[in-house]
């Protein structure tokens, strides 16, 4: 029932919310049936300005680390069983051929002499079989032959 003697309603008029009660004056207030609200108002928000310090020292920390690299002692002994390998015409293998043979690329087995590339287990076992020793494990093995002879 809307008419004249309606109170008119102001735009951007804010009605008047129930106050936020504490302790005893809470109680007080439930006993005698009055309206009270209790939850916390800005619950969440913080305090002051954000600790950008803090915060910026976290992400220096979180960065990620760059992976491992192969050691020189794995790149210097797949360089000198590669040499030690002869053709029928008495040349060394060169790093295209060993790469051909192990169905890699050239410059995965020039990163691996040069200590550059990120260990590749499948790379590293196929790179054993043919050269004949250990690339992998503690590293006075390295270099080792993969198969010692029996005594």
């Amino acid at each position: 029932m809307s008419g004249w003697d309606d109170k008119p309603q102001v735009i951007g008029f804010r009605q008047q919310r129930p106050t936020v009660a504490k302790g005893s004056t809470l109680n007080a207030a439930q006993r005698t049936g009055a309206v009270v609200s209790t939850e916390s108002k800005g619950a969440g928000q913080t305090k002051g300005p954000a600790d950008h310090q803090r915060i910026a020292k976290l992400d220096r920390d979180d960065a990620p680390k760059p992976p491992e690299k192969v050691g020189q002692d794995v790149g210097k002994a797949v360089a000198a069983a590669r040499m030690a390998i002869k053709n029928a015409e008495g040349k060394s293998m060169t790093q295209k051929e060993l790469a051909t043979s192990v169905n890699a690329k050239p410059t995965d087995i020039t990163d691996l002499e040069a200590g550059r590339a990120v260990p590749d287990q499948q790379l590293l076992t196929k790179l054993e079989r043919k050269l004949g020793i250990k690339l992998r494990g503690a590293k006075n093995l390295i270099g080792t032959p993969l198969h010692p002879k029996k005594k």
